[in-house]
């Protein structure tokens, strides 16, 4: 499920507030023999944040400290949802619908003016930091950040495309594809070619790489879950009552940040896990909380 601010259903996405902090619980993660410390937590997460009203981009560290938010020049109809680190974590590609059009947009992390690059959402970066892949008219593309060169990789045929991840090694992209029958995670090679299935039961959607490349972390109609890209070992990692979203890994691969909510309908609240399962740990709340990066 997507918020429907930006047109983008299930397959599709969407203060200043000096009460918006970081929380953690220190409760005992499943497995783990000792209470959480919260400076353990290291790198930045960045999500999407409706606390002011229209949905804004907010960045923090993960040790729970210094939560802000990133851009604030825009009115109370814009909305800026899906924001993802570039590879050195110095920027944010993020989608909104500044200009009424919604497009794909970069602001710095450490806050400034935002930069649109093109039509489009739902982008994701090349491990390089050179290209990007995006969703437009339910297809997925790749755009060279330096020519703006683009290139269409799924079937014209396939419909509803979404989601798309680059691989962390390059070579392939994962996506998620809607049909009568439902949702499922395909993978296709990054200059194009015939996907090949991951994944296709439960409503399987939006997926997301493990910083190795071994795995990859997908949602459900309900739980967040792990497989890997050849389909094999498919793992819950929820399993507890809500509804859980939007899941990435940490930087070292330990964690996912993901984001639960009573209902499809929220409100939403960021929560850590570990990869393999586990108690989670509340990490933002108030109002709603989603589409969670760490870096």
């Amino acid at each position: 499920m997507r918020i429907q601010t930006l047109a983008i259903g299930k397959t599709n996405r969407p203060h200043a507030m000096l009460g918006c902090l970081f929380l953690l619980a220190v409760s005992v993660a499943a497995g783990w023999a000792e209470e959480l410390n919260l400076q353990d937590f290291k790198g930045q997460i960045v999500y999407s944040s409706n606390h002011s009203g229209p949905w804004r981009i907010w960045i923090g560290q993960a040790n729970g400290s210094e939560a802000r938010q990133l851009a604030e020049d825009a009115d109370s109809n814009v909305h800026d949802v899906d924001p993802v680190f570039s590879p050195d974590g110095a920027t944010v590609l993020f989608s909104s619908t500044r200009g009424s059009l919604a497009g794909v947009w970069t602001i710095p992390a450490q806050g400034g003016k935002p930069a649109r690059i093109c039509d489009g959402d739902q982008a994701e970066w090349s491990p390089d930091g050179t290209k990007i892949v995006l969703r437009r008219n339910e297809r997925i593309f790749t755009r060279d950040l330096a020519s703006r060169k683009e290139q269409g990789i799924t079937p014209e045929d396939w419909p509803h495309c979404s989601s798309p991840a680059w691989s962390p090694d390059g070579k392939s992209i994962a996506f998620a594809a809607r049909w009568e029958a439902g949702n499922g995670i395909f993978l296709v090679p990054v200059e194009g070619g015939k996907p090949t299935k991951v994944y296709d039961q439960q409503g399987a959607c939006e997926p997301h790489w493990s910083p190795d490349g071994s795995r990859l972390v997908y949602e459900t109609e309900t739980h967040i879950c792990t497989v890997n890209p050849d389909g094999t070992k498919n793992r819950p990692v929820t399993y507890f009552g809500g509804v859980q979203r939007f899941a990435h890994y940490s930087p070292d691969g330990k964690w996912l940040v993901f984001c639960q909510g009573v209902s499809e309908q929220g409100p939403w609240e960021l929560y850590l896990i570990p990869a393999t399962s586990g108690t989670p740990q509340k990490l933002v709340e108030g109002n709603s909380n989603m589409y969670p990066d760490w870096k």
